[in-house]
């Protein structure tokens, strides 16, 4: 079989004045904008999540119904994320974003109009999130490639720590708030609400200036060829693999957000607002970890803890699992968000410092499949474990499975597990 094309070397990035590293992020023209948007865009699917995950378990109160949400959001960004990948890189990136958040904002509309018309039943919900996955396939990889082409690279590890902390803010807020509001007047009351965060979000990014992109790239061969380049990048790049492969196989298996609305149900006795809570504590540990990051960001030992970060992750989700207590559930929610945090920013400035522009809509592409497929996938598994199993057994097996992930990729990639700085991701010799 013959080897997948490389990538046509990226034309060279226009000149900029040179941006000293000192210098705030939030002095770039366009950065404040984009994290207004986002902002309103993460809360509208954090506040959605949660009402849809309570109104599917609420309607049915079957385990396999919290599963189908997760795989009726993941099967279309399986789908879509080629195509995604390839136009993300041949396009305006920012108009493809505000495209998918008002896709989103449909989405939120007509869940709310299946709210005050239930004939349509769960079957109806289901068809909104398709379409929702839809969507994200879209802004998934658009998002992680637009940042670095609004501020210098020199500042783009402290932009994506800041972002990501405010994006966990959101977090917080938007399952806090979700469940007061679905509490407070049902879904009627909180679908409107996401629908005017996805569409703001859209607005605000006409005021997000692109400073730092290179010339699109001349569209050569099919684009099957054009997206094996981005799967080529990440395969002969052992530490960039491993990073999102780690990602990938420790949440998909010991993932707990699923299971959330059960235990909140039958193991720890709360309503909505607890379920919003739990779904919060998660944030709240990765802000705490985000604000850390953001004031003093580390570029050392950063493969040591990455397995670190992820090894502590599943530690804490097994003591969530074997818990009946509401605080202590929540304690280790936190720190499971801590670590994920952690994880996270690792894992982005991995990718994004070793990308060429040209080829970043493809290779987050994929790095956004192995995202969804933790995610979205892991929601099925989670749903379809505690189905056959019960909520707690499948909730400690995955504790269990995530740390058995850490081991193996200790031995399975030793390039990650030394690499130092980030900057080593970059350099031809992490090559196979």
């Amino acid at each position: 079989m013959p080897d997948l094309p490389t990538a046509s070397p990226a034309p060279p990035v226009p000149a900029v004045p040179a941006i000293p590293a000192t210098e705030s992020v939030y002095r770039h023209r366009g950065f404040l904008a984009f994290l207004i948007a986002r902002l309103v865009a993460v809360f509208a699917t954090q506040v959605q999540a949660v009402v849809v995950a309570w109104q599917v378990y609420d309607l049915t109160r079957e385990p396999i119904a919290l599963a189908y949400v997760g795989l009726a959001q993941f099967l279309p960004m399986l789908c879509l994320l080629l195509p995604a990948g390839d136009l993300i890189d041949r396009a305006s990136r920012r108009h493809i974003l505000a495209a998918s958040w008002s896709v989103g904002a449909v989405c939120s509309a007509l869940l709310w109009w299946l709210s005050g018309h239930g004939t349509a039943g769960v079957a109806g919900i289901y068809a909104a999130l398709v379409l929702f996955g839809c969507s994200r396939a879209f802004s998934g990889p658009a998002l992680q490639s637009l940042l670095p082409q609004i501020v210098p690279r020199a500042q783009l590890a402290q932009a994506m720590a800041t972002n990501s902390m405010l994006m966990r803010l959101a977090s917080i807020t938007g399952p806090l708030i979700g469940g007061l509001l679905y509490a407070t007047g049902g879904a009627s009351l909180t679908y409107p609400v996401c629908c005017a965060g996805f569409a703001l979000g859209a607005l605000l990014l006409s005021r997000v200036t692109v400073a730092y992109a290179a010339p699109p790239s001349p569209t050569q061969g099919r684009m099957w060829d054009r997206f094996g380049a981005g799967i080529h990048f990440i395969r002969t790049r052992p530490i960039i693999l491993g990073t999102i492969s780690l990602d990938l196989f420790a949440v998909l298996l010991g993932g707990v957000v699923a299971l959330l609305p059960i235990y909140a149900h039958e193991v720890l006795h709360v309503g909505p607002q607890g379920l919003g809570a739990l779904r919060s504590a998660i944030a709240i540990g990765e802000v705490g970890a985000g604000l850390f990051l953001t004031l003093r960001p580390f570029n050392r030992h950063v493969g040591r803890r990455m397995f670190i970060a992820v090894a502590i992750f599943g530690a804490a989700n097994l003591v969530f699992s074997l818990s009946h207590w509401f605080l202590l559930s929540f304690l280790a929610l936190m720190v499971a968000g801590a670590a994920d945090m952690v994880s996270v920013y690792i894992r982005g400035a991995l990718v994004q410092f070793s990308t060429p522009d040209a080829m970043r809509g493809r290779v987050n592409a994929v790095n956004m499949l192995f995202i969804g497929s933790s995610n979205e996938l892991g929601e099925f598994r989670a749903g379809t474990s505690a189905a056959w199993l019960g909520a707690v057994p499948a909730a400690v097996a995955g504790g269990l499975c995530t740390l058995a992930v850490v081991g193996a990729w200790t031995l399975l990639f030793k390039p990650l597990r030394e690499v130092d700085r980030f900057e080593e991701a970059s350099e031809e010799r992490q090559r196979r």
